[in-house]
């Protein structure tokens, strides 16, 4: 059984497609032990408690700097015994934390990576600048930067003409994220999930 936690900062978003995946009983060996946010209101709290799963808050502001919060989350998911962790909308520094889980922290990032990695602010916004056709999704393994490191999956979503930023990003993150953040979790607990170098090879 992988015990898993997932960390949040905002809405939940993300956290609702692992949710449902559980609930349609789709992850093999899986337990979602934990949900850790860094604040008290993220609404994200609250889909953990309709799913009855428990919900902690580390709160940023009680520690002197990132390094210091980042090691106190890392220790709590230590103290549960976590395997892995899932990145959900948690929108603070990683710090020690892919240190101390390597290759155990899954995140995802609303384009095809490396496109627009560098963008700054929205990067849907960025997309439609620069008049991109076709968009996307990652799921990803977090190197030791906190970055987007070792790539699972990616998917594709296309580009309308008639977008704005809010739709794009909100196709991206139904149709992209939320089907390859679940996925990528049934594929590593299903020990498919083989990496050589920089690279993530799907067993079959």
């Amino acid at each position: 059984m992988v015990r898993a936690a997932a960390l949040v900062s905002g809405d939940g978003a993300r956290l609702q497609a692992i949710l449902d995946s559980m609930y349609f009983k789709e992850i093999p060996d899986f337990e979602l032990v934990a949900v850790i946010s860094t604040a008290r209101d993220a609404y994200a709290m609250k889909r953990a408690l309709n799913a009855n799963v428990p919900a902690y808050v580390v709160d940023p502001d009680l520690f002197p700097n990132a390094t210091s919060h980042s090691m106190a989350v890392a220790n709590k998911l230590k103290d549960m015994d976590i395997e892995l962790v899932i990145l959900a909308g948690y929108d603070l520094p990683l710090g020690v934390i892919p240190y101390q889980f390597k290759n155990r922290v899954i995140g995802t990032f609303p384009a095809l990576f490396p496109a627009f990695e560098d963008a700054e602010g929205d990067i849907q916004r960025a997309v439609l600048e620069r008049g991109v056709k076709v968009t996307g999704a990652t799921a990803y393994f977090a190197d030791g930067d906190g970055r987007v490191g070792s790539i699972i999956l990616q998917r594709a979503v296309e580009v309308k003409p008639d977008d704005t930023p809010e739709s794009l990003g909100q196709r991206v993150l139904e149709e992209g994220e939320w089907r390859i953040l679940s996925q990528s979790v049934i594929l590593y607990c299903s020990h498919r999930l083989k990496i050589r170098g920089n690279r993530v090879l799907i067993e079959k």
